[in-house]
């Protein structure tokens, strides 16, 4: 059992609403294992003092995080010492997904944030979405369409964060 009164904030920047479906999950597992949870977009984060533990993440466009998620990311770097952070990001596709890489900007945010952990999901592209130049783009690049999302690695992976949490909790 953990310490209910430990908040966490989970917050993804998602442009067509697939990440924060992966953020939501993430929050999902987090509350069954008795945190307080809450999920909201970046721009919708009001104050981070309320929260004991972050994990943030981003949908990767052109290998870069999203604009909300960075800028959640700078000001989680100023309150570091008070914040268990991890991140993640969702992005790559098809099978097997590509791009490999890690996003462009995330070891600079890994480093200032003090995350203890990124983890790389695989997204989802619904074309029906997308705007002209999007579409252009995953034309010209031959991406997949379809939801390349594995959710049981992704409630695999909020599980480990729980386990850390609450051994955390105990030893205080």
């Amino acid at each position: 059992m953990n310490d209910k009164t430990t908040r966490v904030l989970v917050s993804a920047g998602s442009k067509h609403g697939s990440t924060l479906e992966i953020a939501e999950k993430i929050g999902e597992v987090l509350r069954d294992r008795g945190y307080e949870v809450d999920v909201a977009p970046p721009d919708k984060v009001v104050e981070l003092g309320l929260y004991e533990a972050v994990i943030l993440g981003s949908a990767v466009y052109a290998g870069h995080w999203t604009p909300s998620a960075v800028e959640l990311a700078e000001r989680v770097a100023e309150q570091r010492e008070n914040l268990a952070t991890w991140m993640f990001s969702s992005g790559p596709i098809g099978n097997p997904p590509k791009p490999e890489e890690d996003p462009v900007d995330i070891a600079e945010l890994f480093e200032t944030t003090g995350a203890r952990a990124h983890q790389m999901f695989s997204g989802k592209i619904d074309k029906s979405k997308l705007g002209f130049g999007e579409k252009a783009i995953l034309i010209a690049v031959r991406a997949p369409e379809g939801d390349f999302r594995d959710w049981d690695e992704i409630a695999a992976w909020a599980g480990e964060i729980a386990d850390q949490l609450t051994r955390e909790t105990s030893a205080r």
